[in-house]
């Protein structure tokens, strides 16, 4: 009879191990959830009243989508200015990166937005109208622009701005940057000063359509 109810018990304390066990696990995989940071396809940064969006480096569109060492590399982003006074892009640089081109326009106009990417073949850059002062840059001639730099948008005093255009270009890659690595870039504003942003290699724009390697198959767990 003893031995019956030792059996009992002794089978109790080990459902209720494995249940602790269980909950345990489980409480651990929630924690690491809620500090999992969500996947987006751009960085995002702030400099006082200047917020970057989808920054990243924009995708080769093909297969490898690496950037080599020497390597140019094109940046995609919006500039959003939400102030009441205009600023202005005065630098780009990155510590993977040999230098920084800018071209278009780099005046942030009040209550605007500047459009950071390659341009469209057959676009030309239009200046947008400042609501403080005129643009202390001069865009490059014959620099292409996008499409929305023509949509008038309304500015910090009611009055319509046209959304700016730029074309930012990492010269001279250091290493070689692969899809889910991110590079340091810093942009340095003539007000706002000098924000840093981790920027990833954005999703391809069209439908690639890759041959699996002969040595990418994998065992399974």
């Amino acid at each position: 009879m003893r031995l019956q109810k030792r059996r009992v018990v002794g089978a109790s304390v080990v459902a209720v191990g494995a249940a602790l066990a269980l909950a345990g696990c489980g409480a651990g995989q929630i924690t690491q959830t809620n500090t999992m940071l969500p996947a987006v396809n751009g960085a995002m940064a702030q400099a006082g009243k200047l917020v970057l969006r989808d920054a990243g480096l924009v995708n080769r569109n093909d297969c490898q989508q690496a950037y080599e060492s020497g390597a140019s590399a094109p940046l995609t982003l919006v500039i959003a200015n939400d102030g009441t006074a205009d600023d202005e892009l005065v630098s780009v640089s990155s510590a993977n990166a040999a230098s920084a081109t800018i071209e278009g326009q780099k005046a942030v106009v009040a209550g605007s937005k500047l459009l950071v990417g390659p341009a469209t073949e057959g676009e030309s850059v239009q200046q947008p109208e400042s609501s403080s002062a005129a643009p202390t840059s001069t865009p490059a001639s014959g620099s292409p622009t996008s499409p929305a730099s023509a949509s008038p948008s309304a500015g910090p005093t009611g009055q319509p701005t046209r959304i700016g255009h730029a074309e930012i270009v990492l010269q001279g890659i250091k290493q070689v940057v692969w899809p889910g690595q991110t590079v340091p870039v810093t942009f340095t504003f003539r007000d706002a000063g000098p924000v840093t942003a981790q920027l990833p290699i954005q999703a391809p724009t069209v439908e690639l359509s890759c041959q699996p390697s002969e040595s990418a198959g994998g065992e399974g767990h």
